[in-house]
């Protein structure tokens, strides 16, 4: 579960991204976060994510405070940024092997290996990260998203770099981790993308002012 609570961020007087910002996102559920350039998505999942301190307000996530217990917090979820920079001379696997380290992961062989099979990446296993396509990147940086066993999955624009099959793929995943009764909440401007793909939707205007929208109807609430 997740549950913002008035989050406020500004970057500068002029700049006011969110305020007073409130939703929650249901366990069990893909869950939407839509609106247009600047609106604060990316922000809100910074925030949540604990990369980014809000000015104002907090979150609630798998039950744990954002702002009275950050650390806690991370501990419980994995997040999937919009941009992706990995070290370029290290393999693939290697930098599941890192990531594996700092999730604690006890049998990280086995889960490495799964992971690179599940993002289609076992035969660049050994690839460095200079030499891959954006696509590839992109699968390589699920494949850290899903590496650790946590209630709550933040993904902004996953979809952006991959190609036509990989995007189904994508969300045949995401659903199975929902079936998981995990928490996923996604960031994205691609309407047509996920239209009928999630169970929730919720329109960010400026200021942080949400409203609810049909999940299988994305396209034609934008279009009036």
């Amino acid at each position: 579960m997740i549950t913002v609570n008035a989050l406020s961020k500004s970057y500068s007087r002029e700049r006011k991204v969110l305020q007073s910002l409130s939703f929650q996102a249901s366990p069990g559920e893909i869950t939407l976060l839509v609106g247009a350039n600047g609106v604060g998505k990316s922000t809100t999942l910074r925030i949540l994510s604990g990369l980014t301190r809000p000015d104002g307000g907090d979150a609630v996530i798998a039950g744990h405070s954002l702002c009275r217990s950050p650390f806690e917090t991370r501990r419980h979820l994995s997040f999937l940024p919009q941009q992706i920079a990995f070290h370029p001379q290290l393999t693939c696997e290697a930098v599941l092997f890192f990531y594996a380290g700092l999730r604690g992961i006890a049998d990280r062989t086995a889960r490495v290996a799964t992971l690179l099979e599940q993002v289609g990446l076992a035969a660049e296993a050994h690839k460095r990260t200079h030499a891959l396509s954006g696509g590839l990147r992109q699968r390589l940086g699920l494949a850290i998203l899903l590496l650790p066993e946590v209630p709550v999955l933040l993904l902004d624009e996953p979809g952006l770099s991959l190609d036509p099959e990989w995007r189904e793929r994508l969300k045949e995943l995401l659903a199975g981790e929902r079936d998981r009764g995990k928490t996923i909440l996604i960031a994205t401007h691609l309407l047509a993308e996920w239209e009928g793909a999630a169970d929730r939707a919720l329109h960010i205007r400026h200021g942080g002012e949400v409203a609810s929208l049909d999940p299988n109807r994305l396209r034609e609430a934008f279009s009036r």
